[in-house]
Formats: structure tokens, C-alpha cells, sequence
């Protein structure tokens, strides 16, 4: 679904921030990356996106290497970017009136109703949770209709209450989707739980890492002697690589 190869990327006036790093996502796989601020997960993303275009090396999604990538993948960015004047039905409506697509109101709200923000269609964004936000923002990337997409820490704002809710929720909807999705997170507990691969970012090279854990996965899980030792040994990665 995405291949990256040596990618090469710096700022004007600074070092690179990538030097020819490589990195793969199968289809079907939930893979997150990982890694200290600064180490350039965000850019990473923008590269992919068409945002930002590399100094060196390639990046091909389902096997196309192309120099334009905007509108090939499903972005969702660290913050929601709900626009505020527009209802929740208006905002997950978004893409298909961007593309010229017409979407049928039923199935919208079939959507809506899938993402537990049925009853909030009229409602404007700051009226939600921090929560249901969240799920509206996911919901409008999901419209793109995108195989692939990029999720830059949706959950990074959330209580911790909330945010084991929504790995729950995401969980079950990445089996019932079927999407390949591409995940930033600081929270090694997330990265462990939702992932089928973990990419750390940081070193002078990008490291792998597989999570070992069967599927489905429950939130549960974190407290289990066999999630704290992955959690260990990912721990111990990281050190060795800093």
C-alpha cells in the first residue's frame, strides 16, 4: 500500500531531517511511528501527503511513484480542524462536496450512526466532546473514501478515560473496515495496542519493530504480563537507539 525509499528531506538551512530511510505498510496493516519531538513524524506525513515533496528518494502508494500524492490518501492532522460554522453533518459531508461527489443523506447518517454521533447531525463543533470530535474528524476522513490513511495523534488531546474508549472504538472499527491506516502517537501503550508494526523514528536509521500480540485486541490487554514485557522490550529499543 506504501513504500518509501530512501528518503532524503531536510529544511532550508538545517540538516536532514530524514537521510534515506525506508519504510513499507501492507495492505490491511494498522502501523504506527513512534519516536521524541523533532524527529520528524508530522514531516513525514507531509511527504507522503504531497505537502511536501523530498529532496531524495521515492514514495509510491499501491505500487505508483508519483510526484503529486495530494488527494491519494486520507489525512487526518493532530488537531480535529472541525470548521466551527459548519455542522457535524456538514463537516463529515466535507470531501464528497470536494471531490463533486454526491453523497446519499441515508448512508451519511447510517455513518454518523456507526460513529455514535447519530442525534448530532445539527450540532456544531463546539457543542461536542472531546471525543465525539474526534470522531467526527475520523468519520470526515473516512469519507475521502482513501485506502490509506494517515493519522497524526487523534488521541493525543484526550483525558486518559477517553482515550482508552477510543482505542476500543478504533479497534473495532480498523477489523470491520479493513482500512490500512498509518498512526503517530507518543504513547507506547497505544502503539503497542493498535499495531501490527511499529516504525521508530530518531536514529540515524529507522527501526522496526513487530508487535507479537494476537487479534482482536481489548484495552484490557495493557495490564497483561505479556503486554508489559513488549512493552519492555520496545522500551529497551528506544534507549539503545538514543
Amino acid at each position: 500500500m506504501l513504500s518509501i525509499n530512501e528518503l532524503t528531506y531536510a529544511f532550508p538551512g538545517t540538516g536532514p531531517i530524514f537521510q534515506k530511510i525506508n519504510l513499507r505498510v501492507e495492505p490491511g496493516e494498522f502501523v504506527s511511528v513512534i519516536g521524541p519531538s523533532g524527529s520528524g513524524k508530522s514531516t513525514l506525513f507531509k511527504l507522503i501527503t504531497g505537502l511536501l515533496e523530498p529532496d531524495q528518494g521515492e514514495i509510491g502508494i499501491k505500487g505508483v511513484y508519483l510526484g503529486a500524492r495530494l488527494g491519494k490518501v486520507g489525512y487526518m492532522p493532530q488537531k480535529d480542524l472541525l470548521l466551527p460554522w459548519r455542522t457535524v453533518l456538514d463537516n463529515v459531508m466535507l470531501p464528497l462536496e470536494v471531490e463533486g461527489r454526491r453523497g446519499s443523506l441515508p448512508e451519511v447518517q447510517k455513518w454518523l450512526s456507526r460513529f455514535g454521533l447519530s442525534g448530532y447531525e445539527k450540532a456544531f463543533p463546539d457543542e461536542l466532546s472531546g471525543g465525539m470530535r474526534q470522531r467526527a474528524a475520523f468519520l470526515r476522513t473516512i469519507m475521502t473514501g482513501k485506502e490509506l490513511l494517515l493519522l497524526d495523534e487523534p488521541f493525543g488531546a484526550l483525558d486518559a478515560l477517553t482515550k482508552r474508549n477510543m482505542h476500543s472504538w478504533l479497534l473495532g472499527l480498523w477489523e470491520e473496515l479493513q482500512k490500512t491506516v498509518l498512526f503517530i502517537t507518543h504513547d507506547l501503550e497505544e502503539a503497542i495496542l493498535l499495531s501490527d508494526r511499529i516504525y521508530l523514528l530518531g536514529g540515524p536509521d529507522v527501526q522496526e519493530w513487530k508487535v507479537g500480540l494476537s487479534r482482536p485486541r481489548n484495552s484490557e490487554q495493557i495490564y497483561q504480563p505479556e503486554f508489559i514485557e513488549l512493552r519492555r522490550e520496545l522500551e529497551r529499543l528506544i534507549h539503545h537507539e538514543n
